[in-house]
């Protein structure tokens, strides 16, 4: 039986590669790349942080009655991601290898933390609370799409 720990890590580490690629390209300055990698990652992270938000999220917190604990901060965190693609977005379109390295950085250091987080507190939580309908919720997140 699949566990939310596996299924998201793996989706975690799936986004890094991509992101890595798009990373990769910007230093090359080879924008064409950059830009197919980058928006490829953007339409995985932004599916990732969908099926947390509509799915999981909101089992967790039903089944726990925390709204005020991890899911409030990881949605923090999941806006200042946002905040952050979008910066991105404008650097990569404008080749800016400056800005787009720069806020790269940014974004990879709040996502490897916000990943640990996940990683080893919330995922293990809601394999714990949700282990009884952890297979319908799998299957919904598997149909969301990107937000």
């Amino acid at each position: 039986m699949e566990s939310f720990c596996r299924f998201m890590g793996d989706d975690h580490r799936a986004c890094d590669d991509l992101f890595i690629e798009a990373e990769n390209a910007a230093h090359e300055l080879d924008w064409s790349r950059c830009r197919g990698a980058w928006g490829r990652f953007c339409a995985a992270l932004l599916r990732h942080l969908a099926m947390e938000e509509t799915v999981l999220f909101p089992a967790f917190e039903q089944a726990t009655g925390l709204v005020r604990g991890p899911t409030e901060v990881m949605r923090q965190e999941h806006a200042q991601m946002r905040d952050l693609l979008a910066r991105l977005d404008e650097a990569a379109a404008g080749e800016d290898s400056a800005a787009f390295l720069g806020s790269s950085e940014t974004l990879l250091v709040l996502m490897q933390q916000h990943n640990l987080k996940e990683e080893n507190v919330l995922y293990p939580m809601a394999d714990r609370v949700l282990a009884a309908e952890r297979e319908g919720l799998l299957d919904a997140m598997r149909e969301t799409s990107q937000a």
